[in-house]
């Protein structure tokens, strides 16, 4: 298929119902991201009798567990970089990022099964294999899919709203999974991090279908590029130097540290130190999630007119001041409870928005300086700083509840030594990191302006290459820069 190409021609841009399809394979994401951030290593922790002997230390419970999560995710960093390089140097005839995102689903489910729904025996080696299955499967699966993205809007502005909509579909699967603990406590009296089978139902299928309907519905545009190399250290070392890359990895690993240290201790802080059942716990939680969604879409209404660094930096100093001012809420009140928790999702949502719509930006500007499509491979080292970020989230947390005498075990009661200092580690570190992650954009170059005049180079460079260059490395056939690969309907 050949379609003329006019460099001075508006990007295609999604209707809404196509949107929406693109976006449904966040359902899942979404939903996996309440689902192991929030309840499987407190599940794990107070369900299951580990224990480990290291070095004549005999450790167990929530310190296991911590060193479960965090040793898989850190081993599992070095995954996303060879997995974002294979991606980039894809040539198939289904695109570059369809072919990956539709191995994907079937990769996660298997592990997602076997982590929700255990089988058999479960100790710290079953949890550490299961894990690390599952997190090579959603690397997968989110690089392809915001990879994909990336290429699909090429306005600065128009990734905002493709960006906008994936979080708000994520939002909406993790609302989803976070009710199912809620009606599982009403019908069967579970209580605590119970209900997770449910939730591992509803991500099992809802990986397959969301990637169905994006393949189904969505092309993906061809991008040249000369990057038919082998994999070099100097090619990681160029994308990790660049100053406006360096700012967007350390901002998103401060962004993930700080709401991911609170989600490992959630219902731990909102049970015993607030003093809201798990119920009421769990709808403050859902109230949190389903702020994201009319977060997510002003967030990107702001970024717009703002800037997407501008808006960043305002909603991380919005969000640590509320954290602040939760010390001095009224205990158990669950209107204004539920009031703070939506302000602070409402803000929260931006944090993934942002950066991932600035990763994109950085591609386009790589793409011009050296004629590379490294977007996949960027997209690697914000999921590597965030795999970093969340393992350092639940060890850390985990590992300092362990050293005050915390009991994770359900049931098990606490003295309020523990119980205050769970509360400080629940807050102090939180605060820091989200500052910090905020106070990265300060500077930043990379603006609407900026961005502007690297796509308008790239579409008067792209219309000179010869047709028979785009699909270097396929088989058969051609298509002029712009073309698109995918079912024959229309984008639009």
């Amino acid at each position: 298929m050949t379609t003329a190409f006019d460099p001075t021609a508006p990007h295609p841009r999604l209707a809404l119902p196509r949107l929406v399809a693109f976006a449904t394979p966040g359902l899942c994401i979404g939903a996996l991201a309440v689902g192991v951030g929030v309840y499987l290593p407190r599940y794990y922790a107070s369900h299951f009798d580990m224990h480990l002997d290291i070095f004549g230390l005999h450790l167990a419970g929530i310190i296991v567990v911590g060193m479960a999560f965090g040793a898989v995710r850190l081993i599992d960093t070095l995954l996303d970089v060879a997995i974002g390089f294979a991606m980039d140097h894809t040539r198939t005839r289904l695109g570059r990022y369809r072919v990956w995102i539709a191995a994907g689903a079937p990769l996660l489910m298997l592990p997602v099964f076997m982590l929700f729904i255990p089988q058999g025996s479960v100790g710290f080696g079953y949890l550490l294999g299961w894990l690390f299955l599952y997190y090579a499967g959603v690397s997968v699966l989110t690089l392809s899919h915001v990879s994909w993205a990336s290429v699909i809007a090429a306005n600065y502005h128009e990734r905002s709203r493709v960006f906008g909509a994936i979080q708000v579909v994520g939002v909406i699967g993790a609302t989803a999974v976070l009710i199912l603990p809620i009606v599982a406590a009403k019908l069967t009296h579970l209580s605590g991090a119970g209900g997770v089978a449910p939730m591992g139902w509803f991500i099992f299928l809802a990986a397959p279908i969301g990637v169905a309907l994006a393949l189904a519905t969505t092309r993906e545009p061809v991008v040249f590029d000369n990057s038919q190399t082998a994999f070099k250290l100097r090619d990681y070392w160029e994308m990790i130097s660049r100053p406006d890359m360096r700012r967007i990895i350390v901002a998103d690993f401060c962004l993930a540290l700080g709401p991911g240290w609170m989600a490992a201790l959630y219902l731990f802080y909102f049970h015993d130190a607030r003093g809201f059942s798990f119920v009421n716990a769990n709808l403050l939680l859902l109230t949190y999630i389903v702020a994201g969604v009319p977060g997510a879409g002003a967030m990107s209404w702001v970024a717009i007119r703002l800037g997407k660094h501008r808006t960043l930096m305002a909603a991380s100093t919005g969000y640590s001041l509320g954290l602040v001012a939760m010390l001095f809420l009224p205990k158990a009140n669950f209107p204004l409870g539920a009031v703070f928790m939506f302000t602070m999702g409402f803000l929260a949502s931006s944090f993934p928005l942002l950066d991932r719509a600035m990763v994109a930006d950085v591609g386009d500007a790589v793409r011009l300086e050296k004629g590379k499509q490294r977007v996949s491979l960027l997209y690697a080292m914000i999921t590597t700083s965030q795999k970093v970020a969340l393992s350092g989230s639940i060890f850390l947390s985990f590992l300092v509840l362990g050293l005050i005498g915390y009991q994770a075990k359900e049931g098990a009661i606490n003295t309020p030594a523990a119980i205050f200092g769970m509360q400080l580690v629940y807050i102090i570190g939180p605060v820091v990191f989200v500052m910090l992650g905020g106070a990265c954009f300060i500077g930043y170059k990379l603006d609407s302006k900026r961005h502007a005049e690297i796509r308008a180079q790239l579409a008067i460079r792209d219309a000179m290459i010869p047709e028979a260059a785009i699909l270097e490395g396929l088989d058969g056939g051609a298509c002029a820069p712009g073309a698109l690969i995918g079912p024959a309907a229309s984008p639009r």
